[in-house]
């Protein structure tokens, strides 16, 4: 699992869903959009809601003519209208999201970035729901574009899940703080901080048998698929807290 859906949005908002199979919501109504159409879809509001018609042209159909793919390009418009889905607008150079058009990778994102620049609000101190609809974005494309956007998404979500652990400990909200931290390590099993973060909640909550354990498998792990130790770091601070040192989370290794 990987990527979480955070809040519904207000019904009145038009909304381009991309984590899992792309959908629309619009006028609080599901739509599903069109064999046909989901790629070009996906690629506006991926190049953040405005694109040239010819390179989205030439980026979404690259074998054939010039003419073949800006055809492509207009059957792929006349049937996402048709369809009912009235989220793009198009003029002779450009294609954008209509204005007041979303996604719901800019909800994600704004939360994951107010973690992540240290503006977070009450509100956004919270695990959000995973769901296997939902686990990643655009699940089993491989175009560059997808492939590029997902890997930004994985990374922003596993630092803000880091964060978010470290929070919630310093809030004394250790089980929510050991949720938040399992859930990095699931979307990356062999990253050292995400096992950090996890040791961390453990010992603030008090429980350093539960670090040592955290910090044993990440060990193992590490020794089996990558041929390495964990950090010297890593190791320095779990002697420390094995002694009842309490580190203050997000300050592994410091004395």
């Amino acid at each position: 699992m990987t990527v979480a859906y955070i809040e519904p949005f207000e019904a009145v908002a038009d909304v381009v869903h991309l984590l899992g199979d792309p959908y629309v919501v619009q006028g609080g109504r599901r739509c599903p959009v069109p064999e046909g159409c989901k790629r070009l879809l996906a690629f506006v509001a991926l190049q953040g809601g405005r694109v040239d018609r010819r390179h989205a042209a030439g980026s979404l159909w690259p074998d054939g003519s010039e003419d073949r793919a800006s055809g492509n390009l207009r059957s792929a418009l006349w049937r996402l209208r048709g369809a009912g889905i009235d989220v793009l607008e198009s003029d002779k150079v450009s294609i954008s999201l209509c204005e007041g058009t979303t996604t719901d990778l800019d909800e994600l994102c704004d939360w994951a970035d107010r973690l992540l620049s240290g503006t977070a609000s009450d509100a956004d101190l919270h695990v959000p729901e995973w769901t296997s609809t939902v686990s990643e974005l655009l699940p089993g494309w491989y175009d560059e574009w997808v492939i590029f956007e997902r890997e930004r998404i994985r990374q922003r979500m596993l630092h803000a899940l880091e964060v978010l652990s470290q929070l919630l400990c310093r809030a004394h909200r250790y089980g929510e703080a050991i949720d938040a931290a399992m859930d990095a390590v699931a979307i990356e099993p062999l990253r050292e901080t995400a096992h950090r973060a996890l040791a961390e909640a453990h010992v603030a909550e008090g429980n350093c048998v539960e670090a040592r354990r955290a910090f044993l498998r990440y060990r193992d792990l590490a020794r089996r698929e990558l041929g390495v130790e964990p950090s010297a770091e890593f190791q320095s601070w779990l002697r420390s807290s094995a002694f009842g040192r309490r580190v203050e989370p997000g300050r592994a290794g410091v004395r």
